[in-house]
């Protein structure tokens, strides 16, 4: 199970040449909310993207993501339904529960990796909610609704919540 957060930034690298391919600059999602695949971003000057399907990565590390052959990137001419930062932008949404009570605003996905199913929420109330109370992870019972304006989940009663501590560096006096 990964974050986003953990792989945006990771090179993308051939398996059989060795040879950076690009980067993970942000993650494509479907409308009924599971991850379709990794939009990585290739070039020097002026960068393209590309989608690499989950089902085409060869593996994940900490330092980078694997693939086989760069042929299996797409160049898709046409947007994805969503991504986590870029286009109809999924970060920053508002969540809401199907009984209509504000969970907070979604900050980073969990999902595993080799199928691409969301499996948990990482939400924030701002920066110094998440100080004094830490942030939140909810687990989804059912895939979300995904909105123009909200993302609408079935918590099954926030049983799933957990809090999460955050470091703050502390000022010099």
């Amino acid at each position: 199970m990964r974050t986003f957060s953990l792989l945006k930034g990771l090179p993308v690298i051939e398996v059989k040449s060795g040879t950076k391919i690009g980067e993970v600059s942000d993650l494509s999602v479907t409308g009924n909310g599971s991850v379709k695949g990794l939009i990585v971003k290739r070039g020097n000057l002026f960068k393209k993207t590309f989608l690499l399907r989950v089902e085409n990565v060869h593996s994940y590390g900490g330092d980078g993501v694997m693939i086989e052959d760069a042929h299996v990137l797409e160049q898709d001419q046409t947007p994805p339904e969503f991504t986590f930062e870029h286009h109809e932008r999924l970060s920053g949404r508002m969540m809401l529960s199907q009984d209509g009570d504000e969970l907070g605003l979604l900050q980073d996905v969990y999902f595993l990796e080799e199928v691409g199913t969301i499996v948990g929420y990482e939400l924030t109330d701002g920066f110094f909610s998440d100080i004094t109370d830490g942030k939140r992870v909810i687990k989804a019972v059912d895939p979300p609704a995904i909105g123009k304006d909200a993302i609408v989940v079935n918590v099954d009663n926030l049983v799933n919540e957990v809090s999460i501590d955050v470091d703050v560096p502390q000022l010099p006096e």
